[in-house]
């Protein structure tokens, strides 16, 4: 897969909430305007202003406008507008074949989780999660989503390094206030460990268990994270079912969970002290990515080595 550089073409598409559910295009206007200023021209799918009940475009429309991002010979990589709730609707009517006959990258975080992960299951294409289009339009916090997202979609190795600062808040409102907290990153199991990344959202890939989208690489290591809308209790449960799917991981790294989920560090320890399998190999959390910010940006399908001892996550 070619990497990206100054000038490229982007495509922004929604296969999961349109832009209407983030209040509309020129309240995201921002977030073009950084891309822009990075080097890269942009363009917006057909059906990007589409909005149903569920705050989506209809299932044709999303298949639609995504085959056709990857089918443009002129379109060098595909950002997603957000997240939501349904991407995993799109997954039996996508051209597979297509999309692996024209690869390019392909990055967004939450929802998109279905869609990372299936289509490196279908496909063997790498995929990458990290900021979408609209997190681009963030202040505070912006130079270190940058500076990995950049990292990831440029460079054929490259490795994770802490933020200074993190935050757990409306940042996408243009008057919430923000508290920012010193970033530690934290070992609950020390080791080394290398393998496939896969992972994302807790809930969203458990979505795929038992379908033919989930991924299966012998050797893998979960990036593990889950967003607001669910409590520890049902984290909790989450993370049993996906351990279930995915017994041997060579190791398990947590994204920093938000402040509505009420998962503080106490029961967050209890809850992987429940599971055996953490103890036998190396465990990271409170890592910076998803629905935290900053957020760096990982290579799903791609060779990560790990190292505890020096907090040491390199693509390869």
């Amino acid at each position: 897969m070619r990497r990206l550089k100054k000038g490229d073409h982007i495509r922004v598409v929604s296969p999961s909430s349109s832009i209407e559910r983030i209040g509309g295009f020129e309240t995201n206007v921002a977030a073009k305007e950084k891309l822009e200023a990075l080097g890269f021209r942009l363009s917006f799918s057909e059906h990007y202003f589409e909005n149903d009940i569920f705050d989506s475009a209809p299932i044709a429309s999303r298949v639609a406008d995504l085959e056709a991002a990857f089918a443009n010979e002129t379109v060098d990589a595909i950002l997603t507008t957000i997240g939501g709730f349904n991407c995993n609707e799109l997954l039996p009517y996508l051209d597979f074949d297509l999309i692996a006959q024209n690869p390019k990258i392909f990055c967004g975080y939450s929802d998109t989780t279905a869609l990372l992960n299936a289509i490196y299951a279908k496909t063997g294409m790498q995929t990458y999660m990290g900021p979408a289009y609209s997190s681009f339009k963030m202040e505070q916090g912006q130079q270190y989503q940058t500076t990995s997202w950049l990292n990831a979609v440029t460079q054929d190795t490259y490795q994770l390094t802490p933020s200074l600062e993190w935050s757990s808040d409306a940042w996408y409102l243009p008057d919430a206030p923000r508290t920012f907290y010193p970033t530690e990153w934290k070992v609950y199991n020390p080791g080394q460990a290398s393998g496939i990344a896969i992972g994302g959202n807790i809930s969203t890939l458990n979505l795929l268990t038992g379908t033919e989208f989930a991924p299966r690489p012998d050797k893998y290591v979960l990036f593990l994270e889950e967003a607001e809308d669910d409590d520890y209790l049902i984290i909790a449960r989450h993370l049993t079912a996906l351990l279930q799917a995915y017994p041997n991981p060579q190791a398990v790294v947590f994204g920093r969970f938000p402040k509505e989920t009420r998962l503080t560090e106490e029961i967050l320890l209890t809850i992987l002290d429940k599971h055996p399998i953490l103890k036998k190999v190396p465990v990271l959390y409170d890592l910076d990515f998803a629905h935290t910010q900053p957020l760096f940006t990982i290579t799903i399908g791609g060779q990560v080595e790990i190292d505890t001892k020096t907090f040491s996550i390199t693509f390869s």
